[in-house]
């Protein structure tokens, strides 16, 4: 298993995050629709140049097997900058591998070098992979909280 920084600028990282997100995207816990080839494609063009953006990507045999998108904020209470895991996906036949575990972990190892005081994500209720989030030293905040969209 090979788990790396993805490099937004090389093609072969550029179609494995494009198929990875799109499996995402189709399964029940990513909404359960494709993403369009024009979504993807600009996706791609807006993490090569949003600021502290960047991805981690799992091999298995040479073939990619697992994302992370993450994003860096920043934390007003600590005063220093927190990771955002956006989207964490693990193809459905590789799953309990311990490849989230591994991308977790790549992901930590990313905010530690840039002086992160904390990661962040958010996940449904009904979504198993809570559990690897839990094991993985996340936890409900204190109080519980929600997370809120509006569309606009």
């Amino acid at each position: 298993m090979e788990i790396r920084l993805a490099d937004y600028t090389n093609p072969q990282d550029q179609e494995s995050i494009k198929t990875l997100l799109n499996a995402y995207a189709m399964d029940p816990m990513g909404g359960g629709k494709a993403l369009g080839q024009a979504i993807l494609n600009k996706v791609l063009q807006d993490m090569i140049t949003f600021p502290g953006a960047f991805s981690v990507l799992a091999f298995v045999d040479g073939s990619p097997v697992g994302l992370a998108n993450c994003f860096t904020g920043y934390s007003t209470f600590k005063a220093a900058p927190l990771i955002n895991i956006h989207d964490l996906a693990v193809l459905s036949e590789s799953r309990g591998k311990q490849i989230g575990a591994k991308l977790i972990e790549k992901v930590a190892e990313e905010a530690q070098k840039r002086g992160c005081c904390k990661i962040t994500l958010e996940v449904r209720d009904d979504n198993r992979a809570k559990n690897l989030y839990l094991r993985a030293g996340f936890e409900e905040g204190k109080p519980p909280m929600e997370f809120l969209t509006k569309e606009i």
